[in-house]
């Protein structure tokens, strides 16, 4: 029984050749969407890291 569920997966994954291209541009339209509502977040983000980069790149 456990041997059929094997062979049944294993045939699962030999028919998957890849993402299709729907899902690749549903995923990059999710991304996109992500980056814009967080664009603020993001930036201020960024900016704190890279502040703390160069402060502490002295100390080195």
């Amino acid at each position: 029984m456990k041997m059929r569920g094997l062979k049944d997966l294993k045939q699962f994954i030999k028919e998957e050749d890849g993402m299709g291209t729907v899902e690749i541009i549903l995923i990059i339209v999710v991304l996109i969407s992500l980056v814009i509502i967080f664009k603020s977040q993001l930036t201020n983000l960024v900016n704190t890291i890279f502040q703390k980069i160069t402060s502490q790149a002295n100390t080195i």
